[in-house]
């Protein structure tokens, strides 16, 4: 049987439409505006610098990025960096979110109030700069894994989501004769693998944008991440960065096109691993963020 709507809510969902559908057009104009710039020529630029299609395609800009090598480098560089850290990121998480989820466990409430102080109080640069160079991890990739290798907020969210699961899950596979360890990897891990998902997006979204630590930490350009490299280019495109015999000679390229260009080229490769992962994100958040 079809329920008649009453004519307010039909004009309400249109209303609603059409507000979301502006919203949309208003978000996504920016990145349609950069990509176009970044694709356009130095002419059409600079009298139509708000434009979504340009009206002749070239690729001068992205030759002129990729015309050095380093690139290509920095580009495994940042993933290299971001898979190996998003690995410890998470691995190190929930192995401390796991135990502090049993309100059992001894000291419990003064080890939660120890990392939620963390929340509101830090070294600060100088201090970190001193306990890496300490450590003997200046350029080094560790330098960019390890002194961030529990996020405190990510930490507290997954600890709630591991809280969520039924305590008879646990006690089952005690009687079975399962160890914590066994539990964990076969039984925790597997059901919070929404929680997990998103967190891991969080944390490989986090590692590739990192600009500021590599540029304090790391010295050897060899070692840069594309982040890092990308300001390089931008910074230096009028000194004639990179291979210029790839290039026209009489073509001379604004700086805006290059930083368009320059973002396109550090945000599409992270963009393509959010759709895998979107399924979880919704789910993950919110599993993690029921006070448990």
């Amino acid at each position: 049987m079809k329920i008649k709507r009453h004519p307010g809510e039909i004009l309400f969902d249109c209303i609603n439409y059409l507000f979301l559908f502006l919203f949309a057009v208003i978000t996504l104009f920016p990145f349609l505006n950069i990509i176009a710039c970044s694709f356009a020529t130095t002419q059409e630029i600079l009298t139509n610098p708000l434009m979504l299609f340009p009206k002749e395609i070239t690729l001068e800009t992205y030759k002129y990025i990729f015309s050095t090598p380093t690139l290509v480098r920095s580009l495994g560089n940042s993933v290299f960096i971001t898979l190996a850290g998003t690995a410890v990121n998470i691995a190190m998480t929930t192995i401390m979110a796991y135990p502090l989820a049993h309100k059992n466990l001894i000291g419990r409430k003064y080890l939660m109030l120890g990392i939620t102080f963390t929340m509101l109080f830090g070294g600060g640069m100088i201090p970190s700069y001193l306990l890496v160079k300490s450590l003997h991890l200046l350029d080094s990739y560790w330098a960019l894994v390890l002194p961030g290798a529990i996020g405190t907020f990510n930490l507290i969210l997954v600890k709630n989501s591991f809280q969520q699961l039924p305590d008879s899950l646990e006690e089952s596979a005690k009687i079975d004769g399962a160890n914590d360890l066994f539990i964990f990897s076969k039984i925790v891990l597997p059901l919070s693998l929404p929680t997990l998902a998103t967190f891991t997006l969080f944390y490989a979204v986090g590692h590739w944008n990192s600009f500021m630590q590599p540029l304090l930490y790391i010295n050897d350009s060899t070692k840069w991440p594309v982040q890092v490299l990308l300001r390089q280019i931008v910074m230096l495109s009028q000194g004639g960065l990179g291979d210029s015999e790839m290039l026209d000679p009489s073509v001379v390229l604004p700086a805006q096109t290059i930083k368009m260009a320059s973002i396109v080229v550090s945000t599409t490769p992270i963009l393509l691993v959010y759709p895998f992962l979107q399924k979880y994100f919704v789910k993950g958040v919110l599993v993690g963020s029921i006070k448990g």
